[in-house]
């Protein structure tokens, strides 16, 4: 056992860890901290506290609040110095969609991560989106919010557009400075853009994204799986591409505008072939 141990470079202590589910009490902490962050972005641990004691009944201590916070990777939005501090272990690169005109499809995209809430614990949610059309081209699914997730996500999305962009945009999270993430990028010839400071607008796109669906589906039916949560996502996201009219593009969809002539397959189709 030592030695099969030395070979996988796993912890012997770690063979007789039994994983413990997430207590219904945090699930449901969680649940609302997600739903308070997309009204209240603003709102810190203290004020928190107050909010769930008062508007829900949920009696917890500000510890607890910013322990669960952290877990969700969640942060206030409020005026600090340095709020950026690159780790330096990884490549921070400039961004270069300042004073660019993104006027077509292929053109700029970018990624985004966030929480899911579940019955029985939580979950991940990675998307890519086409930035002139708004169009999400692929988006994965996972219990752990790491590089994996957003690489497989990002294939999906290649094979589904059966191209890549010209400029690749994102956050400076940890997945997206990563040699994983960036090392893929620079193979197929992309140029990498990360927001910088002052820069806060430029994801604004995928986080209505991300509002529209918890509010629209995740919410409402309260996912108890991941293959459960998996196939709602899905579904709405092929009709958010496909169905739905979007002002800001004339009133067509999403697909109509990134593909005039091209009658997208569904989706998760196309992400079973990618996987």
């Amino acid at each position: 056992m030592r030695t099969q141990c030395q070979l996988l470079g796993v912890a012997r202590s770690s063979l007789d860890y039994v994983p413990v589910e997430e207590t219904a009490l945090n699930a449901q902490i969680k649940r609302q901290l997600d739903e308070l962050y997309l009204r209240e972005p603003c709102l810190g641990s203290r004020k928190l506290v107050t909010v769930l004691a008062r508007d829900h009944g949920i009696e917890v201590n500000r510890k607890r609040v910013q322990r669960l916070r952290l877990e969700m990777g969640l942060e206030a939005i409020y005026c600090k110095p340095r709020t950026s501090i690159a780790n330096k272990a990884d490549r921070i690169h400039p961004y270069v969609l300042r004073d660019l005109s993104v006027t077509r499809a292929d053109q700029v995209w970018c990624a985004d991560i966030t929480y899911i809430p579940m019955k029985r614990g939580s979950a991940y949610l990675c998307a890519v989106m086409d930035w002139h059309t708004r169009c999400v081209l692929g988006w994965a699914v996972s219990n752990t919010m790491d590089t994996s997730l957003c690489l497989l996500a990002l294939e999906r999305a290649k094979a589904w557009a059966k191209c890549v962009p010209e400029i690749f945009n994102t956050d400076q999270g940890s997945q997206f400075t990563s040699a994983e993430w960036t090392g893929r990028l620079t193979e197929w010839g992309v140029k990498i853009s990360m927001d910088g400071k002052g820069r806060w607008m430029d994801n604004v796109f995928i986080e209505r994204l991300w509002r529209s669906l918890k509010y629209e589906d995740i919410y409402i039916k309260e996912y108890a799986t991941v293959n459960a949560l998996e196939k709602g996502i899905e579904s709405w996201m092929t009709r958010y591409n496909t169905w739905r009219p979007h002002e800001a593009l004339g009133n067509l969809t999403p697909s109509a505008m990134y593909r005039p002539k091209h009658k997208p397959k569904p989706l998760i189709e196309m992400m079973q072939r990618a996987a």
